[in-house]
């Protein structure tokens, strides 16, 4: 697959709130995962070009489902079917949901991780301003258990100095070195100035190659 499938239209084709929903297994697919209001939705409308694809919002936990887009101009069928499809999961970490809520969210989202076989790979959203977190951590333990490729993106890069940004990587580099899905490279982004979105487009065209 190559980057320039992002610029094409992309559409929002369903959002799925538990697994029975789920859209049959087809093309390729690529998820965004990340703590609530780590800038998920933000990254994917800067990613795609569209500033209003992926709703957006400064309430955490707005994301309640797993939200499916795709390029536009495909009919679906065996015989047409998009390249990829691209995976918004909902948020983790937001404590003042109520418990049942974050139950059921932490369930849908793990039940995809283990049982998508047409994931290639998870893309793990952490705030530069703040660094990786214990539940961030406990997101990559889950996704080295369950054999998933994942990398690290940071994103509100622009929020702090660019030595900041170096050291940052570097940090974050050595403290995945040893996890086995981990892949070895970190994007650094920003969807304010639009900073690390070639990178970003270009990482995930080879993760699909």
């Amino acid at each position: 697959m190559e980057a320039t499938v992002f610029a094409r239209p992309w559409v929002f084709i369903r959002g799925v709130p538990s697994m029975k929903f789920l859209p049959p297994e087809g093309p390729p697919e690529i998820a965004f995962a990340g703590r609530s209001n780590v800038g998920k939705s933000s990254l994917i409308n800067a990613l795609l070009g569209r500033k209003g694809l992926a709703r957006t919002s400064n309430t955490p936990g707005r994301t309640q489902e797993l939200n499916y887009f795709v390029p536009d101009g495909y009919a679906g069928s065996a015989d047409d079917l998009p390249p990829m499809a691209l995976v918004d999961m909902p948020g983790y970490g937001y404590a003042k949901a109520p418990k049942e809520t974050v139950e059921q969210w932490t369930r849908l989202v793990f039940d995809y991780l283990r049982g998508r076989v047409t994931l290639k790979r998870v893309y793990v959203l952490i705030d530069a301003r703040h660094g990786l977190k214990a539940n961030d951590e406990e997101v990559l333990d889950l996704l080295d258990k369950a054999a998933v490729s994942y990398q690290i993106v940071l994103t509100k890069t622009d929020k702090i100095k660019p030595p900041v940004v170096k050291r940052l990587i570097a940090e974050t580099l050595e403290k995945i070195k040893r996890r086995p899905a981990a892949f070895p490279e970190v994007v650094a982004t920003s969807s304010e100035t639009g900073s690390g979105m070639p990178e970003l487009r270009e990482a995930i065209a080879v993760a699909l190659s």
